[in-house]
């Protein structure tokens, strides 16, 4: 009991020397003793560091743990340092969440291989599939303990304020106690949790996650089924249906992995989860590679940016991991042994391009810099759909291509560039009127009679309005219909004139719908359209209300409803 006891102070002492550590790596920078990117590099190298010491202490010991984490902890402080030759400071490092998950999975993937490998060998597959595991269930319970613990230290401190005690108040004022507090009862958390490491085993929420096999198979069936029948344009409305595609993948393999588990002894034995696991592993290619094609769409249309960067990289992690496991499963016996020496290699890989990410050599930042002044140089894209705010936020390769633009907005014929950089609209204030005659030769109306109404509606709109209008209603759809509509009727019989709905397809399944009328200056004004109970139409109701209307006006009708009361004092009730 004694040795447990000694332990359990060892590892919440640890988690308080990192809290402390930590706070010391902030207090540096706010008192100018270093800069905000040394403690950006000294942040991540002291996370790393009693991250890692305090998920190998349970296993190994805190002697034998201290040396590997102090490996891995320089490792990353190296990589976060690289990043500095792409960004000039820790603003930039965070414009994007992707530089800190890289080196995220830097510092976490490693360490079951440190565990292993101090134990029976780094490629042991069965302890690395417990470990990885237990660290998560271990560090699940140990945050969820700290939660409930600062919980209660809340609730005392309001109970004791009741009696005009404040002594928790002002200890928490000050960064330091609760940074170093909340190490330690982490660190306390951690080293119970071990202790009883026989009652919180994953094996029974391994168990409980291979129930999910034959229903994430079922979906990605009835996707790949409904998909010719649906057609392929929601592929491209942007990053949103590759993620969704590779979470799914992600899904896939993780479900596949626990089904196979440590060894052919521990793996599933019911014949429907293990039909269910061959078939995900066959049909994970699959899906991945229409992720990628997705991402090749969409980049095909807009250039690369650094999140398309890495949503490919992903992709093509997941084509990985679907390939590896379809050959697994296609060449029959022996199939899940293959699958676990596969998770091994690709989890490797994974740890690789993760680091090379915060290397100068996978500069995604670079890439859509180039890419986009190319997109430009060629005629791909023009001043009214180059997005020099999201250019600008790209770090230094983002500076050095505004620096170029700034050069060739000099150059005779740039004018709307020269607009563009000097924070003017593309179109100087004076040409509104010609903007709104160019979008009135455009926008198809309905009825066609209503063609007054829409000059006068498009006549009032700001410049801003015209020329985002402008830039929806030239694109093509792959439909070949247009990619705006105007409506008009009488919606707002207490004003004179008419009203109008705008239909503006944005992307095959993104259809904006908002109403524009003139108020008393004769400045046109939007609002949403909503339904009548207050709700927002569906993409797909949008869809069809808008290729209905293309063809055939739209009936007008009284809405059903009586105020109490008069004017704008009146009160109503939404259905």
């Amino acid at each position: 009991m004694q040795g447990k006891t000694a332990a359990r102070a060892a590892l919440a002492l640890t988690g308080a020397l990192g809290g402390l550590c930590l706070w010391a790596a902030f207090e540096a920078s706010d008192r100018d003793w270093i800069g905000d990117y040394a403690s950006l590099i000294l942040s991540g190298g002291v996370l790393t560091l009693f991250g890692a010491l305090l998920a190998m202490a349970g296993p190994l010991g805190l002697w034998r743990a201290l040396p590997r984490a102090l490996g891995l902890a320089g490792v990353a402080g190296a990589l976060l340092w690289l990043t500095k030759l792409r960004y000039a400071d820790t603003d930039g490092f965070f414009t994007s969440p992707i530089p800190a998950l890289a080196g995220f999975v830097v510092a976490t993937l490693p360490v079951p291989f440190l565990i292993a490998a101090a134990r029976t060998g780094w490629r042991d597959y069965p302890a690395l599939f417990l470990e990885a595991w237990s660290i998560i269930l271990r560090f699940a319970a140990a945050l969820t303990f700290t939660g409930v613990v600062w919980l209660v230290i809340f609730l005392s401190n309001e109970v004791l304020g009741i009696v005009g005690i404040t002594l928790i108040e002002r200890l928490l004022e000050d960064e330091l106690a609760p940074m170093v507090l909340t190490g330690a009862i982490l660190g306390l958390g951690l080293a119970v949790i071990h202790d009883l490491a026989e009652y919180l085993s994953p094996y029974l929420v391994l168990r409980l996650f291979r129930l999910f096999l034959p229903l994430v198979l079922g979906v990605m069936v009835v996707f790949l089924v409904a998909l010719p029948f649906r057609g392929l344009d929601g592929l491209t409305g942007g990053l949103s249906p590759a993620l969704l595609l590779l979470t799914m993948v992600a899904a896939g393999v993780a479900l596949v992995s626990i089904a196979v588990d440590q060894t052919d002894a521990e793996a599933t034995q019911s014949v429907v989860q293990i039909r269910s696991a061959q078939g995900l592993a066959l049909i994970l290619p699959v899906i991945a590679g229409l992720a990628l094609w997705a991402i090749w769409l969409r980049t095909g249309q807009h250039g690369w940016t650094p999140e398309r960067v890495f949503v490919a990289l992903i992709g093509g992690v997941g084509l990985g991991y679907g390939l590896v496991y379809a050959a697994a499963t296609l060449r029959g016996g022996g199939w899940m042994e293959r699958i676990r020496q596969g998770n091994i290699r690709m989890v490797l890989v994974v740890i690789g391009l993760a680091g090379l990410w915060l290397t100068p050599v996978m500069n995604a930042e670079k890439i859509a810099a180039t890419n986009q002044l190319a997109r430009f140089a060629d005629g791909r894209a023009t001043a009214e759909t180059l997005d020099i705010y999201t250019l600008g936020r790209w770090g230094k390769p983002g500076d050095q291509a505004m620096a170029k633009l700034a050069l060739m907005a000099k150059d005779p014929g740039q004018e709307a560039l020269a607009r563009l950089l000097a924070g003017e609209t593309t179109a100087p204030l004076t040409d509104q009127t010609a903007l709104a005659t160019a979008l009135a030769k455009l926008m198809p109306v309905q009825p066609p009679s209503a063609t007054g109404t829409r000059d006068t509606l498009l006549a009032g709109a700001d410049g801003y309005l015209l020329e985002s209008w402008t830039a929806i209603c030239t694109a093509t759809p792959d439909t070949g219909a247009p990619a705006c509509l105007m409506v008009v009727a009488d919606l707002m019989p207490l004003r004179p004139g008419e009203e109008a709905m705008l239909f503006l397809q944005h992307s095959p399944d993104y259809i904006e719908i908002i109403g524009v009328f003139l108020d008393d200056g004769g400045v046109a004004q939007t609002r949403s359209a909503l339904r009548v109970d207050g709700g927002y139409i569906s993409p797909d109701q949008a869809l069809a209300l808008m290729q209905q209307y293309q063809t055939t006006p739209a009936p007008v009708t009284a809405v059903l409803l009586n105020q109490m009361g008069t004017g704008d004092a009146g009160l109503f009730v939404l259905p």
